[in-house]
């Protein structure tokens, strides 16, 4: 079984067996940061050519790997565009295939186009009738030249010096915020007085740089493959079995306990494909405990390996809402939709969007 609390002690923690294994791999961080440096350099100079995107644009990213829900905010976004009288396709990698069943599941009347490839990507999307993009996970794809760039930065995990993979979680060092149009500083189980911590350290650093926040909060409980659902509250006093292969589970226990319930947690590395052998060992795991719970991102892969006979599997999500920065999301909203008349041939399609294809 994975243990997510092995990795967070390496990146985060103080004591003398941390501090020896980030020496260990520290190594191994400088030329994977020396690399990331070399790659943005030759891209600041020009030397690496950009490619204009077929449609008006804007990427979801972060900086650390995972839990800063990229995903849901992408979702959010995309649906934003539709209330505002667009046609946007979600543009992605599909890295894990967990990520484009989630967001066919939260908007099924936006297209997903699963590319590598994003130039290839939104140009096909155009091809299909998509009049605007919302690339998910793209801030480091810096070979497709988008309208706007927001990254997403958790509170919860917010932890400097920003050590760079593998000795710590992030991809890109801080100074990369200088590609960024807007930062949304997300938080799950901590306190205001976190939030401001981080929206007060990014103040000092980019002060000209906007900042919104925005809540990732756990929303109502379903059952896998039944219409059934049932409020959080009602997990007040049950012993749940959490199953979780995502960016940051630690986090996810801490909000499942705020909301009373009592977690085991069973944790893979974050995308893993689960198999029949995986879905055995929850089972033997759950024991009596009151219900299987995983989320969205894993539940679209796990009902299929679950057997009917077996304890009842159900589903939570993250639920994304601004708390501040309508008005830097609404000008940014308005850019992406003015800038579609810059677009030759661009125009909404009167009866909505084609399927498109997985590939």
């Amino acid at each position: 079984m994975f243990d997510p609390r092995t990795t967070d002690h390496v990146w985060y923690g103080g004591d003398a067996r941390a501090q020896a294994a980030r020496a260990l791999l520290w190594p191994f961080a400088a030329v994977y940061a020396g690399v990331v440096a070399v790659r943005g350099a030759l891209f600041n100079a020009g030397l690496v050519e950009q490619v204009r995107l077929a449609l008006p644009s804007v990427s979801v990213g972060n900086l650390p790997v995972g839990g800063t829900g990229k995903t849901p905010a992408a979702a959010w976004l995309a649906a934003r565009l539709v209330e505002r009288g667009a046609h946007p396709a979600i543009v992605m990698r599909g890295y894990g295939s967990d990520e484009p069943l989630v967001h066919r599941e939260v908007n099924p009347e936006i297209p997903v186009v699963i590319a590598g490839d994003r130039v290839a990507g939104v140009r096909r999307a155009r091809a299909l009738g998509a009049d605007v993009a919302v690339l998910d996970d793209a801030f480091q794809h810096r070979r497709a030249r988008r309208d706007a760039d927001i990254v997403l930065i958790s509170a919860d995990r917010w932890r400097l010096p920003a050590r760079p993979l593998p000795a710590g979680p992030w991809r890109e060092p801080l100074s990369a915020l200088a590609r960024a149009t807007m930062v949304i500083v997300t938080r799950r189980a901590v306190p205001d007085t976190a939030v401001s911590a981080v929206t007060g350290e990014l103040g000092r650093m980019w002060p000209q740089l906007p900042t919104a926040v925005a809540s990732l909060t756990l929303g109502d409980v379903h059952r896998v493959g039944e219409p059934q659902v049932r409020p959080l509250s009602s997990l007040q006093g049950e012993r749940v079995y959490l199953v979780a292969a995502i960016g940051d589970p630690l986090t996810l226990v801490a909000q499942l306990r705020a909301a009373g319930a009592a977690v085991t947690l069973h944790a893979f590395e974050d995308h893993h494909r689960f198999t029949d052998d995986d879905v055995s060992a929850v089972q033997r795991g759950a024991g009596e405990t009151s219900l299987v719970l995983c989320t969205l991102k894993d539940a679209v892969k796990l009902a299929p390996l679950w057997p009917r006979a077996a304890l009842s599997l159900w589903y939570v999500s993250q639920q994304f809402a601004l708390e501040s920065g309508q008005s830097t999301v609404d000008s940014l909203l308005a850019s992406l939709l003015d800038a579609r008349r810059d677009q030759p041939g661009v125009r909404p399609p009167a009866l909505g969007h084609p399927s498109l294809p997985n590939s």
